[in-house]
């Protein structure tokens, strides 16, 4: 029996990259999309519009829309994707061949790293990520995450928080039950360019640190920046 996928981008304002973005994920084996949009003011909305995606509305917060963008989806599976990340062409293989398999249901899957920059800089950010992703299993959001309906549901879905809603699904997964495909995920090096490249990754590991150490993602988003 084909398994039905559903791909859920939340976006705000993110008319520079959605439209790349959606470009590689056209297609089988995806049966849905959903743009969760937080109240964009730009082409935004045309833009998800122009490829028969879905729009729905949420209040701005990217763990609030992934939420609302997953009791849309009619999926059996769902994909979550930010809107200024790109798949490479290998992705459709792997996650059909993922979905495929009975035993996957009660296991989540998420992309490769990538930064759409040829610095240096960009390939020591990758390295440090994958690493993580591989030794401690906590891929971030912008990495995608593949998972079954029904194991989504059984974890709890997303938590509205303004910050960290991707870590604290991915551990609740655990890293025993988080697969890396080889196909990538090209996410903006834009936040990189503008805070550094030794600074941006350290305050990412600071949060994540005061994270696990229990201080409340709101508290930790003002560090963040959102």
């Amino acid at each position: 029996m084909t398994k039905r996928l559903t791909v859920i981008v939340p976006a705000l304002n993110a008319e520079a990259g959605l439209a790349r973005t959606l470009e590689s994920i056209d297609g089988s084996p995806v049966t849905e999309v959903i743009v969760v949009d937080g109240g964009s003011t730009d082409a935004t909305r045309t833009i998800a519009g122009a490829t028969g995606a879905t729009i729905i509305d949420a209040p701005r917060g990217r763990g609030t829309q992934l939420r609302a963008g997953a009791e849309a989806a009619q999926g059996d599976w769902l994909l979550f994707l930010h809107a200024d990340t790109v798949l490479s062409p290998s992705w459709r293989a792997e996650a059909g061949n993922f979905m495929a398999m009975p035993a996957n249901e009660r296991r989540a899957a998420a992309f490769t790293f990538r930064l759409d920059s040829r610095k240096a800089e960009a390939r020591r950010v990758e390295r440090l990520v994958n690493w993580r992703c591989r030794k401690l299993g906590l891929p971030y959001g912008d990495q995608g995450l593949l998972i079954s309906r029904q194991l989504y549901g059984e974890l709890g879905e997303y938590p509205d928080v303004p910050l960290m809603e991707d870590v604290a699904l991915v551990r609740r997964i655990g890293r025993k039950r988080m697969h890396l495909f080889d196909a990538t995920a090209t996410t903006s090096a834009e936040k990189f360019e503008r805070d550094g490249w030794t600074a941006r990754p350290a305050r990412n590991i600071t949060c994540l640190i005061l994270y696990f150490l229990g201080m409340p993602p709101r508290w930790i988003a003002r560090l963040y920046g959102r």
